[in-house]
């Protein structure tokens, strides 16, 4: 009765407590809950205001583009502003997605509320889907709204796009009146130019000469400094790459190409260097004015576009090295080629300093259009001049006097380029004609700049070609290559400089052709952030960043799994089958994590590759069996270890040792040293012998056959006797002998041996056959052999004549059997007869 009572009490203490469990769970959801609704209601504060701003920011954008549709550097950079404003409302869209989601999830949770005529639900149940389902509202709403902002910034930046192109192609096609008129006003505006220029420049060398020539001093001989150090840093490392070496009397085409393409890069970044810094300090030290600061611009321009022209010309044509020259011009066509080049580039960009000097002093645009015009007409006149020269080589080389003329298609492609700069000019079309005329000379020469480039990086990296060069030699020497690393170093080079002259050249193209720094910053931004395939967006960056991660953790692991082995298991004294099977599945699962870091880190989505995984699972089921076979099987071998590496193991087919388990096969090593890589399946699914999967000890059986005139006894006690003697055999479990029965020749016995190491069994094998050799010869044992008793059946005319011939035969000398007809008992064959044989 007693124990009844504590039971009941039990009972109603349990139904208390779930009681009390269950209110406080009611109480704890709705708590949660509340929690997350007030977080989620802060994102959307957030997400609201963020919109907000961007659509202010938008607003003002707008206001910018209207004010300013003749600016092309403001366009652009407006338009840059607006990409950022479309990628923060991207951001905040993707934001609010999983907060999203989180609402939908925790209405689904709580259901529908009760139909009518249904149980009221809990006031803080109604409570709870009202705010969220307001929330999801309210989250629909901010997302629509950052949609249309971004389309409306989408809007705006195409017509961004589309005001920069018609601005460049009015001023592109800007038609000037020619006259006498303009002529006059133009000579006019040209000398008020000119004086306006003289007192400006004056003046601002004289408040620098008396205020600034500490600074000015400053400026120009650290940019000097700077510019000296970086060029003898580049000589110091590629000056073999620039140094034509005049005993060279035939140098290999690589080797010319190289030389011209870095003899004319080097001191090209050297020059841009010292004159960015140099303008970069002025500015910095207040040197430059607002009026000056321009026409200091254009005046280092111009010295780096000539100096550009000078390198590249002076390096395919070498008027004084003609052994290496890139082209087939002789002496004097490289030396009239090279001159008229740079007075092109000359002309060229004395225009460009004379339109910023214009530009900066506010002179009238017909003074602009006339320098234009003069410097494109004679632009043109050189390039109708060059088509007359008569450059190519003759048959005797460059030293030749019988120069050849141009081929017929470049001179009638030079003579219409010319023309048509000067019709262009004398019409009217002076910004077209200027813009040409810039092209033919900047574009031109760093497409041959870049020709040179691309030509070397080929030439280096075909087969066997990067050790003719001297850096190939002088790498192969300093660093001991062979033939194979050495190529492979060429091919990595090539590679290296066809990127370097494509991250050069094509900058320079587009900034010649119009285009902002901006523009170029936009684009590799895009290519390398924001590639979009449908709706997947591949980011460069993000897939180097995955493989620079993947390639990490491979690192880390190898280096994990050294550790370990040598580090711990080595100590321990660990097995080496056991050693091997930890570090193979330490190092499949740092692969696998390693690919799971940096397939995350590019930017791929997981998920997605469940349509891969479906089609693998496909290939699995038609085609891929034994290879899912193999790996399973692989797993298996691993962990079950029903061999190890170094194990002596027997398949139907291979017998040898093992020397590496993987995943899909083993690499099994016979005892004549040839290599079988057996499937795993095939150890999984067959019989497999391992003679030292526990331990090393074996039994080895040595058959021997004495003949019948020996005493059993006597041969049972020396065989004992010599398993005994017998160095490597174990005493116990001791040597017994085996009577194996009566056979055709001989008393067959069995000695029955143990060695403690299989491994020795040839050599203890080789010690007990000498040695009951030795004992059988001493005992007067014989080994006999293989006796048979062969029965002649012949007929009875064939018994006749051999009787007769034996007869005859022994009747008179015989030196030789085979001269007698008769043949002895070993050469008779066994069917002579014809009925056959019978032992």
């Amino acid at each position: 009765m007693l124990l009844s009572h504590r039971i009941r009490r039990l009972f109603v203490a349990i139904a208390f407590l779930s009681l009390t469990a269950g209110i406080a769970g009611g109480s704890a959801v709705p708590v949660q809950a509340q929690a997350a609704i007030i977080n989620d209601e802060n994102a959307i504060q957030k997400a609201e205001q963020e919109i907000t701003d961007a659509q202010k920011r938008l607003e003002t954008l707008r206001k910018v583009v209207e004010g300013n549709v003749t600016d092309d550097s403001r366009l652009i950079d407006t338009k840059v502003s607006i990409d950022e404003v479309t990628r923060d409302l991207l951001a905040t869209t993707v934001n609010l997605r999983p907060r999203l989601d989180e609402v939908k999830s925790r209405l689904d949770q709580l259901g529908e509320p009760p139909a009518e005529g249904q149980p009221a639900e809990d006031s803080s149940v109604t409570d709870e889907r009202n705010k969220l389902t307001a929330q999801r509202l309210k989250i629909n709403n901010l997302t629509g709204e950052a949609e249309d902002l971004s389309i409306t910034a989408n809007k705006l930046s195409n017509a961004i796009t589309k005001i920069r192109r018609d601005l460049f192609t009015d001023r592109l096609l800007e038609h000037t009146d020619i006259s006498p008129s303009l002529i006059s006003d133009a000579a006019a505006a040209f000398t008020v130019e000119v004086s306006t220029l003289v007192r400006t420049v004056s003046s601002w060398f004289n408040f620098i000469w008396n205020y600034k020539r500490l600074s000015l001093a400053s400026a120009v001989l650290l940019s000097i400094a700077l510019a000296l150090f970086l060029l003898a840093v580049e000589y110091r490392l590629f000056g073999r790459l620039i140094r034509r070496d005049p005993a060279i009397k035939e140098p290999a085409y690589t080797s010319r190409l190289s030389v011209a393409f870095w003899a004319t890069i080097l001191p090209a970044l050297a020059l841009a260097f010292f004159l960015v810094t140099s303008y970069f300090l002025l500015k910095t030290f207040n040197v430059l004015r607002m009026d000056i600061a321009p026409i200091v611009s254009a005046t280092y321009s111009f010295i780096g576009l000539v100096a550009f022209v000078a390198l590249i010309s002076r390096a395919i044509l070498a008027p004084r090295q003609p052994s290496w020259r890139l082209v087939s011009v002789s002496n004097s066509g490289a030396r009239s080629l090279g001159v008229a080049i740079l007075m092109m580039a000359i002309v060229n960009g004395l225009d460009y300093v004379a339109g910023s000097i214009s530009e900066a002093l506010g002179s009238p645009v017909v003074l602009t259009v006339m320098k234009s015009l003069i410097s494109s007409a004679v632009v043109g006149l050189l390039v109708i001049y060059v088509s007359f020269l008569k450059p190519v080589a003759g048959e005797d080389g460059a030293d030749s006097a019988d120069s050849r003329d141009w081929p017929r298609w470049i001179v009638w492609a030079l003579r219409l380029i010319g023309i048509g700069l000067l019709l262009a000019s004398l019409s009217g079309y002076v910004g077209m004609a200027r813009f040409l005329a810039t092209q033919i000379i900047v574009t031109g020469a760093v497409i041959a700049t870049m020709y040179i480039g691309m030509l070397s990086a080929r030439e280096i990296s075909a087969a066997d070609r990067f050790g003719e060069t001297r850096v190939g030699k002088y790498i192969e020497e300093r660093f001991h290559l062979g033939s194979v690393s050495l190529d492979q170093v060429g091919l990595v080079a090539g590679l290296l400089s066809y990127l370097f002259v494509l991250a050069i050249g094509v900058p320079l193209i587009l900034f010649s052709w119009g285009f902002q720094p901006r523009d170029i910053e936009l684009w590799a931004f895009q290519i390398f952030n924001e590639i979009s395939i449908g709706n997947i967006r591949i980011s460069l960056f993000g897939i180097a960043g995955g493989v620079l991660l993947f390639a990490i953790g491979l690192v880390v692991t190898r280096w994990f799994q050294k550790w370990l082995d040598g580090s711990v298991m080595a100590r321990s004294h660990v097995d080496a089958g056991v050693r091997n099977s930890v570090k193979t599945g330490v190092g499949y699962i740092g692969a696998a994590i390693a690919g799971v870091i940096g397939v995350s880190a590019a930017g791929i989505n997981l998920s997605s590759l469940a349509l891969v995984a479906g089609a693998l699972s496909l290939g699995v089921g038609f085609g891929l069996q034994n290879i899912v076979s193999n790996f399973v099987s692989g797993l298996i071998l691993l962990v079950e270890r029903p061999f190890k590496v170094g194990d002596w193991i027997a398949t139907g087919t291979t017998e040898g040792f093992v020397r590496k388990i993987s995943v899909r096969a083993t690499e099994v090593e016979t005892f004549q040293r040839q290599t079988i890589i057996v499937p795993n399946s095939e150890f999984i699914n067959a019989s497999l012998g391992n003679w030292t999967h526990r331990n090393r000890l074996a039994r080895i059986d040595v058959p021997i056959g004495v003949s019948y005139d020996s005493d059993p006894r006597q041969v049972i006690r020396i065989l004992e006797e010599a398993g005994h003697a017998q160095e490597g055999v174990l005493s116990n479990p001791e040597p017994f002998v085996i009577f194996l029965g009566f056979g055709d020749s001989s008393l067959d016995f069995q000695l029955c041996i143990f060695v403690p190491d299989i491994l020795d069994a040839l050599n203890v094998k080789n010690g007990i056959r000498i040695e009951v050799f030795e004992r059988f010869k001493k005992a007067g044992i014989e080994i006999p052999f293989p006796q048979r008793d062969v029965n002649l059946f012949m007929r009875e005319n064939q018994v006749k004549e051999a009787v007769k011939t034996a007869t005859a035969a022994a009747q008179r000398p015989m030196d030789k059997p085979e001269q007698h007809g008769i043949v002895e008992t070993g050469d008779i064959p066994e069917d002579a007869s014809g009925d056959g044989d019978k032992a």
